[in-house]
């Protein structure tokens, strides 16, 4: 049985002070726990340090996440993260492949794919996101082109351990934009990357692989996403931005 997972991308938003008083009350909401469900936040990384103090000080029931990390281990890269800099100030997981990373800084998947390697080398645990545009999906190719990032984003990847790489579908035409793929939409496309992981990994590995739905996630439609056998959680964009709206999320998977 896999655990469920709630994770909030809090994108460019917040400053440091606020970020601290976001986590602070998501603290405060999530005080009498989180169940069985798995919950990171993930806040832009001159956020990181307060919020990681935020979840020592108050013993929050959630976990910290990066938005972004560079492969090498450190040099003249001028902007970037290193791994080993997320895992020194207690970031464990790290989104990786964000449409928007893709689209604004035209990330590959070979790209990703280093990423992937690199963290999981140090022991974060990534959030790798895939999914197709709206002319994709409209010309019927959804499957096959997400299908195929996978391919490339797992390539070479080495995953004994299927609680230690997540995964996130989300539809691009979904994303900030009002539309939701339905629960069925979603549903259709992570089962197919399920058996593409099958595949690759073997049952038992792609079995115990979460894979999480993004795109206007919210409280209103967590419920019916998770209705379905393949959806393991969400991975939040707005609606994390917000300590009640994001709490009602987690408390709605629990």
């Amino acid at each position: 049985m896999r655990k469920r997972m709630i994770a909030g991308n809090w994108k460019m938003n917040e400053t440091y002070s606020e970020g601290v008083v976001l986590a602070q009350g998501l603290a405060k909401e999530l005080a009498d726990g989180t169940g069985d469900v798995d919950v990171v936040v993930c806040p832009p990384a001159v956020d990181l340090k307060g919020v990681a103090e935020v979840i020592e000080h108050e013993d929050a029931p959630f976990a910290l996440g990066a938005q972004n990390v560079y492969w090498e281990e450190k040099g003249a890269y001028t902007g970037e993260t290193a791994p080993d800099m997320l895992t020194n100030i207690g970031a464990t997981y790290c989104i990786i492949g964000h449409s928007e990373r893709r689209g604004y800084f035209h990330e590959t998947d070979e790209e990703i794919n280093k990423k992937a390697k690199a963290l999981m080398a140090h022991g974060i645990v990534p959030i790798s996101c895939c999914g197709e545009s709206l002319e994709v999906r409209e010309a019927g190719k959804h499957v096959e082109f997400v299908v195929d990032q996978i391919k490339k984003d797992t390539e070479g990847l080495e995953i004994t351990d299927p609680a230690k790489y997540v995964i996130a579908y989300e539809p691009i035409w979904a994303i900030g934009t009002g539309k939701t793929a339905t629960a069925d939409d979603a549903q259709e496309v992570i089962g197919a990357i399920r058996a593409t992981l099958k595949e690759i990994f073997g049952d038992e590995v792609a079995d115990g692989i979460r894979i999480l739905y993004g795109g206007s996630a919210k409280p209103e439609n967590i419920a019916g996403f998770l209705t379905k056998e393949d959806v393991d959680g969400a991975l939040v964009g707005g609606a994390s931005l917000k300590a009640e709206s994001f709490a009602a999320m987690v408390k709605a998977s629990m």
